[in-house]
């Protein structure tokens, strides 16, 4: 898909203010969705039955009649919501934004709701409110942070992402997610970026040569071992774009001697039904989990990855297993225990730049991992700078819920949903981001081109590669290395 960039002109008229209705606009005309070819009058029938359906196969019927008792119209979700401060706009609040779904729920799926709307002959559900509905859906980043102003607990975010769900099952959906879930399971590929078994192969076999003409060390990308204690799964465009995040895991193995490897049968940590459809969620964790025990391996292990880190770790005791499913780990919970442990040392002369850390929505708003990445960076890099908020109270990228994905609303997410995250960038002063996610580096790496800021973007273990310290009975002597070329 082509990505869009913005021009000089268009940077600085967005930059120039923090109300951009005119980008807002711009992005409902330019988001193309799935299904195109639809008789506008059969939607709303459409959506109440597979609303409906839903209702009866999961448990968010629960969930819904508790949000509906206790709704309310504070607004404090607002100062919190990243969307609502650049735009101004009430329809982005999002308690505004979860009252579509909850009134449409309360109108049709309620006893009270039913009775009234029979007595007065109105609130029945229209076209234009599924709309509506679908416009201001997908301006949410599904960051949730609004969900830790809430006094009464309402998950908005939750709201969003059952709203989206309803939506695809009738064919609402950007088309830039339908797409790569399908390749993802249907392809001949079968994964997100389509990278056939040979390509990924070539791959590895690069990586290895080139780290060791730099480090003189056989660091090996191990494929398809059986009985390893880790079978990884990162986001699959790593393999074509974070090559040295890839480097750095691969070496932070090496160096501990633990057994890990990368199975060929599957391996896409990417998880795209975390920002649309259960069904897609399921699907793919049970992909994620059949690779794993083909592969007879101990745990599953995450790459930096937010979004595919958090779908495995919630997802895959929930279809795979329960108390017994393969134990989920995200690689910086690996890195940071074995750094704890002595097993892992990093060179703290290597880099000076001032260092800053993004915390990814996905890791940070349940407190999952928030210190561990600190810590490590910390005893390393000695200009390390923190930004304000953070940990669990981080503002989001401004790609999230699957918007970064969606390359034609670029200008949206860098120029409102990205607003605040570079302004905390800015005032940080940092020259280093380090941002341990897939879908955060994109977004962020278009945030610092399209806000001119002055900061590179990378992976956590871009760094952890380049000062890390191997045992000297690791090293291969440069006489061996010539042998091994002449052979």
């Amino acid at each position: 898909m082509k990505t869009t960039i913005l021009t000089e002109e268009e940077r600085k008229k967005a930059l120039s203010t923090t109300k951009k209705p005119e980008v807002v606009e711009r992005q409902k005309l330019n988001v193309r969705y799935h299904v195109e070819d639809i008789d506008v009058n059969d939607r709303p029938r459409r959506f109440l039955e597979a609303f409906a359906a839903i209702l009866k196969h999961s448990n968010y019927k629960m969930v819904l009649d508790h949000f509906i008792r206790m709704t309310a119209r504070c607004l404090r979700c607002a100062a919190a919501c990243q969307i609502y401060q650049a735009t101004g706009d009430p329809k982005d609040i999002p308690c505004y934004r979860s009252g579509l779904l909850l009134d449409v729920y309360r109108r049709h799926f309620t006893l009270g709701g039913l009775l009234r709307g029979r007595i007065t002959g109105n609130g029945y559900l229209t076209d234009e409110k599924i709309q509506e509905m679908a416009d201001t859906f997908w301006n949410c980043t599904a960051c949730r942070r609004c969900a830790l102003e809430c006094p009464l607990g309402l998950d908005h975010g939750l709201i969003t992402h059952l709203g989206r769900y309803i939506l695809s099952e009738i064919g609402i959906v950007p088309r830039a997610l339908v797409v790569s879930t399908r390749a993802q399971l249907e392809g001949p590929f079968k994964n997100t970026s389509a990278i056939p078994v040979p390509a990924l192969k070539d791959t590895l076999e690069f990586l290895e040569g080139d780290m060791f003409e730099e480090k003189g060390v056989r660091i090996r990308f191990p494929v398809d071992v059986d009985g390893s204690e880790h079978v990884f799964f990162p986001a699959v465009s790593d393999y074509l774009m974070e090559a040295e995040s890839l480097m750095g895991i691969a070496a932070v193995f090496t160096a501990t001697g633990d057994s890990w490897t990368i199975g060929t049968g599957y391996y896409d940590g990417i998880n795209y039904g975390l920002f649309y459809s259960d069904r897609i969620i399921e699907r793919v964790v049970r992909k994620v989990d059949e690779e794993t025990n083909r592969l007879h391996g101990r745990k599953i292990l995450i790459g930096e990855c937010g979004h595919a880190s958090r779908t495995a770790k919630q997802f895959i005791p929930t279809y795979c297993g329960g108390s017994d499913a393969t134990p989920v780990v995200n690689i910086l919970e690996y890195t940071h225990r074995v750094w704890k442990e002595g097993r892992l040392k990093l060179d703290p002369d290597i880099v000076t730049e001032k260092v800053a850390y993004h915390d990814p929505c996905n890791y940070a708003r349940n407190r999952w991992i928030v210190n561990q990445p600190r810590e490590v960076l910390k005893a390393f890099c000695r200009n390390y700078v923190e930004m304000t908020p953070t940990g669990e109270d981080n503002i989001c990228c401004g790609g999230g819920g699957g918007t970064v994905s969606i390359d034609e609303v670029r200008p949206y997410r860098t120029t409102i949903g990205g607003k605040l995250k570079a302004d905390q960038i800015r005032k940080s002063g940092c020259e280093i981001l380090v941002a341990p996610c897939a879908n955060c580096k994109k977004q962020l790496r278009e945030l610092v081109e399209d806000q001119g800021l002055n900061c590179r973007v990378v992976g956590f273990h871009d760094l952890i590669y380049k000062a890390i310290i191997f045992d000297e009975s690791l090293r291969v002597e440069k006489e061996a290395q010539v042998i091994e070329k002449e052979k």
